[in-house]
């Protein structure tokens, strides 16, 4: 890492995030981050590292690289980030209404399953002498 001049290698790039070489040429593949490239070696900035970390953090949450995407390209857009702020509070809204309606649904599975378990249960148990 030469961290005067902000740049990291893949190797440190992956060390400080958890995630492999591979995964770092993909995301660079989709252009969602752009090292330098010297020869064949890659070279991460700042600007790199806090793109992966808006990056990872979209996919630990349920964003497609799609909706990422978008969110990170809004940060260029000159009006120090407010839209990207509030566009990202919109999603980040809408997401967590989606896996409410998700919690709602599997609470709603898991009490019918039981409710089955039950009858079940119940019909076994009538059928085998004691």
């Amino acid at each position: 890492m030469d961290s005067a001049r902000g740049r990291y290698s893949i190797g440190d790039m992956c060390d400080a995030f958890g995630v492999t070489a591979r995964a770092l040429r993909f995301y660079e593949d989709e252009r969602l981050i752009a090292p330098e490239r010297r020869g064949t070696a890659r070279l991460y900035s700042d600007r790199d590292r806090a793109r992966l970390t808006w990056i990872l953090r979209g996919k630990r949450v349920g964003f497609s690289l799609g909706e990422i995407r978008e969110l990170l390209d809004l940060y260029d857009i000159g009006d120090q980030q407010e839209t990207q702020r509030r566009v990202t509070l919109e999603r980040c809204r809408e997401r967590v209404a989606a896996l409410r309606r998700q919690k709602d649904d599997i609470d709603a599975t898991i009490a019918e399953l039981e409710d089955f378990i039950e009858i079940l249960d119940a019909t076994l148990n009538q059928g085998s002498p004691d």
